[in-house]
C-alpha cells in the first residue's frame, strides 16, 4: 500500500532534480573534507619533519596552523552546505510540496 502523495512527489521532475543536486553536492563536499582531513593525517604519519618545521624563531611549528586550517576548512564547507541547503534546496522542496498539494 503506497501513499498517493508520496508517489506524486517521487514522480515530480523537481524532486528528481533536488535528489541529484543534493546527492552530488553532498558527495563533492564529503570528498573535499576527506582529502583535507586524510591529507593532514598522512602528513602526520609520513612527513613529521615537515610539520615539525618551526615558524620564525618561536616554538610554533607548521603543524599548528595547518591543523587549525583543517578546522577552519571544516567550518567553511559546513557553512557553504547550510547556505545552499537553506536557499536552493529549500526552495526546490517548497516547490515540490506546492505541486504535491494540488
Amino acid at each position: 500500500m503506497s501513499d498517493p502523495v508520496v508517489d506524486k512527489i517521487q514522480k515530480n521532475p523537481k524532486y528528481q532534480e533536488l535528489r541529484s543536486k543534493r546527492t552530488g553536492f553532498g558527495w563533492t563536499m564529503t570528498l573535499l573534507m576527506m582529502v583535507v582531513y586524510y591529507g593532514y593525517i598522512a602528513l602526520i604519519a609520513f612527513n613529521k619533519p615537515f610539520l615539525a618545521t618551526p615558524i620564525g624563531s618561536g616554538v610554533t611549528t607548521l603543524g599548528i596552523p595547518i591543523g587549525m586550517g583543517v578546522i577552519v576548512f571544516t567550518i567553511i564547507i559546513t557553512a557553504i552546505y547550510v547556505r545552499r541547503a537553506n536557499s536552493e534546496f529549500d526552495d526546490l522542496t517548497a516547490e515540490i510540496l506546492k505541486d504535491a498539494s494540488k
